[in-house]
């Protein structure tokens, strides 16, 4: 399996904006934390994304109706949705200088609903530079039926991809979260007005 850089600007996926807000003191606090536990940079990458799996609840595991999008938010509030956990995910890497981008899959969102609704789901994309590879991690958050894995050589994400339902593995790796979604995270201003709009588009689709 191939993925693909949308830029090919190494700096375009350490930038720090206002949703990866990697100046943020607590973000600064806890990527040197975790930074200082790691024996290399890619056991620094494994900590980082452990952290934010399994530290940081999904929103809709834990039924808080509160949406966060920046990546101090998420830290704060100690949830958020895929995409937010991924603006999460990638300041802590990216404070630590590790390029680090935003990969969208669109998904059923639920089996039962007949034709099925596709929305899209948020990962990151990961440079590891002692492997010279790009990987693919997603820190949804673990639960019955959901096991994804730091791994190096084989992906371990938290979906597999069901092509004969519609289903669309995003193999790009796009340097900045995307403006349609981050529109969605903003204009709802709780997750059950979320959960009735959610993004079924990207801007970036847009532009080509």
């Amino acid at each position: 399996m191939d993925i693909f850089l949308y830029s090919h600007d190494a700096n375009e996926y350490l930038t720090r904006d206002s949703v990866i807000d990697y100046g943020d003191k607590a973000i600064v606090e806890l990527a040197e934390t975790l930074f200082q536990k790691a024996n290399d940079e890619a056991d620094f990458v494994k900590k980082a994304y452990e952290f934010v799996r399994d530290n940081i609840s999904h929103s809709a595991d834990i039924n808080a109706d509160t949406v966060t999008c920046a990546a101090s938010e998420v830290l704060r509030a100690g949830h958020g949705t895929c995409f937010a956990k991924s603006h999460l995910l990638a300041a802590l890497l990216r404070c630590k200088s590790v390029p680090t981008g935003f990969c969208y899959q669109k998904l059923v969102l639920d089996d039962e609903t007949t034709p099925p609704v596709l929305i899209y789901h948020g990962l990151n994309g990961v440079y590891l530079k002692a492997c010279k590879k790009w990987i693919r991690l997603d820190a949804r958050g673990n639960k019955p039926g959901v096991n994804a894995q730091f791994s190096v050589e084989t992906e371990q994400l938290a979906f597999p991809i069901r092509a004969h339902l519609g289903e669309v593995d995003g193999l790009m790796i796009y340097p900045d979260p995307d403006i349609k979604i981050l529109e969605k995270l903003r204009e709802n201003k709780t997750r059950t007005e979320l959960w009735d709009n959610l993004p079924t588009e990207l801007g970036y689709d847009r532009q080509r």
